[in-house]
């Protein structure tokens, strides 16, 4: 393929200089655009050509390779006369300006890349320009379009996971006005009756009781926020309020189990429950420890109402297995309520891993409410006033009193060292 100088002169063989009116003084800058517009199409077919020979195998001529060594020295004159033409109608520009401002078409030329692929002959090749490419990155760089990207924003908070109080549901409820939960126990009883003989002294029996006084514990807690959030994200008040009141159902649980009467504590019902001694039978498995635990509370006069295990324990005994593989306790496709020896079982996290308590819960222990969970708010906290900050608390009062601590069976399965 032939490749004639892009840059000849007119007719008379005199060349011209381009960009001038009438050969004048006076840059035409549209003249000067056209004039470079076509020698960038030259350039471009050339190269274009040029890729074509070289992935067929095919050498480039020296003719062809002046022809473009020359198409590109007057090219560069096109383009030096654009960029000057430019810098003065803009005012002008310093050295630092320049490269912001230079064409496409300049900065292919410009390119040490492109230099370097016209001044040899490779069998295959390409050339690679930096160009920078529009992508979703938000630092202060080329190309950076990161900002204009809207994060689909769902409603609300989403809260961690929450424990399912149950110990409560098992204990007989009552309310209270005072800060102590008293009452009279019976703690001693010598049974002499028995038939008497006519006109002799009758038998004496003796009784004991003792007056048992448990204090009413206050459980509480409380986080602060600026009046601007609370008023900026209403939703956020009632959030706090969910959570204040979940923590204090949490802590109350702990206690009504497992509190341990020292300081502000409530005397919980593991600590006052008996050990368990499987009424002088000797133990099974789980499942027969927990009947035989029923034995116990029925020894002591008062039959159990449930049994409280740890998720962990209840998932054994429900796996357990026979000798031909089949399900002990009920059906995996059963969704009734849990129950064992036809007593409810209640799990629950807040019952130690292989431990279990079973017992005459509504008949052995009562809740006492002196003050309902309820969450409060105020500015009068120290320097909230000043700093526009606000006291939210959570508070609740109640007592527990253990009627009779021997109908509680407390126990190990002995499944963990």
């Amino acid at each position: 393929m032939k490749h004639p100088n892009i840059l000849a002169g007119l007719p008379g063989g005199e060349p011209m200089e381009f960009g001038r009116k009438d050969g004048g003084s006076e840059p035409d800058v549209k003249q000067l655009s056209r004039e470079l517009k076509e020698a960038t199409d030259k350039v471009k077919e050339f190269a274009e050509d040029a890729k074509g020979r070289l992935e067929k195998g095919e050498q480039l001529t020296e003719a062809a390779k002046t022809s473009a060594d020359e198409a590109l020295v007057k090219f560069n004159e096109l383009s030096a006369q654009m960029t000057e033409i430019e810098q003065k109608l803009a005012g002008g520009l310093g050295d630092g300006g320049r490269e912001g401002r230079k064409s496409l078409g300049q900065r292919v030329v410009d390119s040490d890349d492109v230099k370097s692929f016209m001044d040899r002959v490779p069998s295959k090749g390409s050339v690679q320009m930096d160009v920078k490419a529009i992508t979703s990155v938000t630092t202060d760089t080329d190309g950076a379009a990161g900002d204009l990207i809207v994060p689909d924003r769902q409603d609300g908070i989403v809260a961690p996971p929450e424990r399912r109080m149950t110990v409560r549901d098992l204990i007989t409820p009552g309310r209270t006005s005072s800060n102590a939960i008293q009452f009279v126990q019976e703690t001693g009883f010598t049974n002499n009756a028995a038939p008497q003989a006519e006109g002799q002294m009758k038998a004496e029996s003796t009784m004991k009781f003792d007056q048992k006084t448990l204090p009413v514990a206050t459980i509480a807690h409380w986080v602060q926020a600026s009046k601007q959030i609370l008023a900026d994200a209403p939703m956020l008040a009632s959030y706090i309020d969910g959570r204040l009141r979940y923590g204090l159902a949490y802590a109350e649980e702990l206690q009504l189990l497992k509190g341990d009467g020292t300081g502000d504590n409530l005397l919980g019902i593991i600590p006052q429950a008996v050990a368990y001694d499987g009424g002088g039978l000797a133990a099974g498995s789980m499942i027969d420890q927990l009947r035989y635990a029923m034995l116990q509370a029925v020894l002591a006069e008062y039959p159990a109402t449930g049994h409280v295990l740890n998720p962990i324990d209840w998932a054994r005994i429900e796996t357990a297995k026979d000798d031909h593989g089949r399900y002990i306790v009920g059906d995996p496709q059963d969704g009734t309520t849990p129950k064992l020896w036809r007593l409810p079982v209640v799990e629950t996290p807040a019952m130690t891993v292989d431990k279990f308590l079973t017992g005459a819960f509504k008949l052995g222990a009562q809740v006492f409410d002196r003050e309902d969970a309820n969450v409060e708010i105020s500015t009068e906290d120290r320097d909230n006033f000043v700093k526009n900050m606000v006291t939210i608390r959570g508070e609740e009062r109640l007592g527990l009193a253990l009627y009779r601590p021997e109908c509680f069976i407390y126990g190990d399965f002995g499944n963990v060292a």
